[in-house]
């Protein structure tokens, strides 16, 4: 019954004001779901019928470019009626709200009005020059009333996100703070700039202060996985770093009466905040006063994990951090990474997928270029595992994981020909055949799924193992592959047919 009076509100409005309701395939946007009345459930009603806002205006502007009159306007009555509604919902459940919003609501409605009033103009006149002058007026209407409308949202967002915060800040009952942290949690992944408001109004804060108290560790999973989804944003880990967030993190990764979950979710937060993509991360000050602890905390949880899913988390934070400073990968050495890394990676339940293999050549490759690597690497099999990675290919042919699998072979042509320089490293790897493998890379573009950086470093691997071992290639390979400038060698092989002659 509830979900009803949603359903029929806009045909009711359209009936009082005695138009037509079209029957078209657009009249799916007349149907929304309703929530229960919660800071959260306000919040998913708005975005729901945001969302369907959002997408009739977009149609409207597509009919009006096509001049499809009777149709804007029958859009413009259900769009005007969602808009409506949607102010009477923000009312009902932002009560005390700013001036500013009232502001933007009166606004918006006398534009919505203007504009339904304009449009049944339109249908009424077919003089091709008043159209003309008039699609110009309403497209200026409309770009008022997208941008009031997102202005609107945007202070709603914030106002009942404040809400959850406060909640989170003020309660001692652990139901509601395990509410209010689902229902940030279920908020960030609705976008990015939800999580940026977040931020900004004390989200992440608000978080760390139940990571801080004893008593709510059985929130501690969830609300780090809160945490990571905000710090995907930079205006998240400003604030981790500002509520001394990396200390926190630390702390828990090194106590162990920690669950395995709470450690693998404060793993997670780990690697969201070191993320190369993020250049934020590099300003982490406090992250340089922690490394030790925390790198020591994930090569122990690598160590320990009893999960696929685990092991990913840690060996993602670990393989950013070896990004984010080189003194990580001498470390990493210290405390026998390479090692336990490489006796994880003969566990197919744990390391089970393209992606902890990435994670773990990722890691491999930025600590070859420590001398010292290549003995660790031959002591623990490394070079037959590197073989196996050329071979990587997706079982299931979905994207994310075809584009893991080419990283794959990237990184392990790249440690390859970084160790190769290494004799003992580049013996081992000529006596697994290494040489046939690297030459059927380049040569096949199916076998490296035609990308170019696994083709760039098989051409550097191969060069460096052809050093050492001149008579392993056919005088064909040495012509195309090893003697002319590596750059011709690419071009060459970008453009060859399939051949192994």
């Amino acid at each position: 019954m509830e979900d009803l009076k949603l359903m029929t509100d806009c045909e009711c409005m359209c009936v009082l004001q005695s138009k037509p309701i079209s029957a078209e395939e657009d009249a799916q946007s007349d149907l929304i779901l309703s929530s229960p009345h919660s800071a959260y459930g306000n919040l998913q009603l708005l975005l729901k019928r945001a969302w369907i806002i959002s997408t009739e205006l977009t149609r409207i502007s597509q009919k009006l470019e096509k001049n499809r009159w009777q149709r804007v306007h029958g859009m413009t009555l259900r769009v005007n009626c969602h808009i409506r509604s949607m102010i009477n919902e923000c009312t009902s459940f932002t009560r005390n709200s700013s001036e500013e919003m009232h502001q933007i609501e009166k606004l918006l409605i006398e534009k919505c009005s203007e504009f339904t009033a304009v449009t049944e103009r339109c249908i009424q006149t077919e003089d091709e020059q008043t159209l003309r002058s008039m699609k110009s007026y309403i497209n200026e209407i409309l770009t008022t009333i997208a941008q009031c409308f997102g202005q609107l949202i945007e202070l709603v967002l914030t106002y009942e996100i404040q809400n959850l915060a406060r909640q989170i800040n003020s309660s001692d009952d652990i139901y509601i703070i395990e509410s209010s942290t689902s229902g940030l949690f279920s908020l960030t992944q609705e976008g990015a700039q939800l999580c940026r408001i977040i931020a900004k109004e004390g989200g992440v804060i608000a978080l760390f202060k139940i990571c801080r108290q004893d008593c709510f560790r059985c929130l501690y999973p969830q609300t780090l996985r809160t945490l990571a989804s905000i710090c995907c944003v930079e205006e998240g880990i400003y604030q981790l770093e500002k509520a001394d967030g990396i200390l926190c993190l630390a702390d828990i990764l090194m106590d162990s009466t920690h669950s395995e979950a709470t450690h693998a979710e404060a793993a997670a937060v780990i690697a969201q905040i070191t993320s190369p993509q993020l250049s934020v991360s590099q300003h982490l000050s406090s992250f340089l006063e922690n490394m030790e602890d925390i790198v020591t905390a994930l090569v122990k949880l690598c160590q320990e994990a009893s999960s696929g899913e685990v092991f990913l988390l840690a060996s993602a934070a670990l393989a950013n951090i070896t990004f984010f400073d080189t003194m990580a990968c001498e470390m990493l050495l210290h405390l026998n990474a390479m090692k336990i890394l490489l006796a994880a990676c003969t566990d197919k339940q744990i390391v089970d997928t393209p992606y902890s293999r990435d994670q773990v050549v990722t890691i491999l490759a930025n600590m070859s270029v420590l001398d010292q690597c290549a003995s660790e690497i031959i002591q623990g099999n490394g070079v037959q595992l590197l073989m196996e990675m050329l071979f990587e290919r997706s079982s299931s042919g979905n994207s994310a994981e075809v584009a893991a699998c080419e990283r794959v072979q990237q990184k392990s042509a790249v440690t390859l020909a970084r160790l190769s320089r290494d004799p003992e490293v580049a013996h081992a790897a000529i006596k697994l055949s290494c040489i046939p493998r690297l030459i059927e890379l380049c040569r096949s573009p199916t076998e490296r799924n035609n990308s170019d950086s696994v083709l760039v470093a098989c051409l550097a691997a191969l060069r460096r193992l052809a050093v050492m071992s001149p008579d392993g290639l056919e005088e064909s390979d040495f012509q195309q592959l090893v003697k002319p400038r590596l750059v011709d060698s690419f071009l060459l092989c970008t453009n060859m047919e399939e051949s192994f002659v």
